[in-house]
């Protein structure tokens, strides 16, 4: 059975393919389904991100979906940046220029100051516009400077409650044990694992069984 993970940056891909390689599924990424145009994210949340990806994404290729958003929320900055992390310091910013923007932001807080957390929603949808939501969040701290040449965009400045180590500069094991998307992957896990069940009890000639959200979007 396939499943369509909504997403084009490869360093999320990898995370994500890793995180769902105990489950039997063929995890295939957007950009191999032909015709497929990259979602605009333009949602107020990272939830209604994540949900319009899966939606949008599972009616066009008519397959099983998942999709996810993520963002960093910095406490000293009242949640910024947020929905708008990956263009935190422009549309096309790369992750040095908003590492640089949130230091900058940041410059003269203290230490116990600069609080922060990773929320990161996943959202599975099937092509009838039904989708189920689950999220993860990791909790820690901004540094002063970047740390480590591993990860991608803020985590080179982010250190994990109890971890001594920037997600920069942990092995991807250690991130994908501790991580906000290996939080919201286990729960998503639970839910395709419930997906299959599903599909395999009622049979191959049967209806196919929905996502089990109870919401049409």
């Amino acid at each position: 059975m396939q499943l369509l993970v909504a997403s084009r940056n490869k360093h999320k891909l990898k995370e994500l393919t890793a995180l769902l390689k105990d489950l039997p599924l063929e995890a295939i990424p957007a950009t191999d389904i032909r015709g497929l145009s990259e979602v605009v994210e333009d949602g107020a949340t990272i939830r209604d991100n994540a949900i319009k990806k899966a939606v949008e994404t599972a009616r066009v290729a008519k397959k099983l979906t998942l999709a996810d958003d993520t963002g960093l929320e910095v406490d000293a900055l009242k949640g910024e940046p947020g929905v708008r992390s990956a263009r935190f310091a422009g549309e096309d910013a790369t992750y040095h220029e908003n590492n640089k923007k949130l230091l900058q932001q940041l410059e003269g807080v203290a230490y116990d100051k600069r609080t922060a957390r990773f929320r990161c929603v996943v959202a599975i949808a099937d092509e009838n516009g039904l989708c189920e939501c689950v999220e993860g969040i990791c909790n820690g701290t901004i540094l002063e400077a970047e740390r480590g040449g591993g990860g991608f965009g803020y985590d080179p400045l982010f250190i994990a409650d109890g971890q001594t180590k920037t997600f920069a500069e942990l092995s991807p094991e250690v991130k994908n044990r501790i991580s906000h998307r290996a939080k919201a992957m286990q729960k998503a896990w639970a839910v395709l694992s419930r997906y299959l069940r599903e599909r395999s009890a009622g049979g191959e000639d049967d209806a196919q069984p929905k996502p089990p959200q109870r919401e049409r979007v």
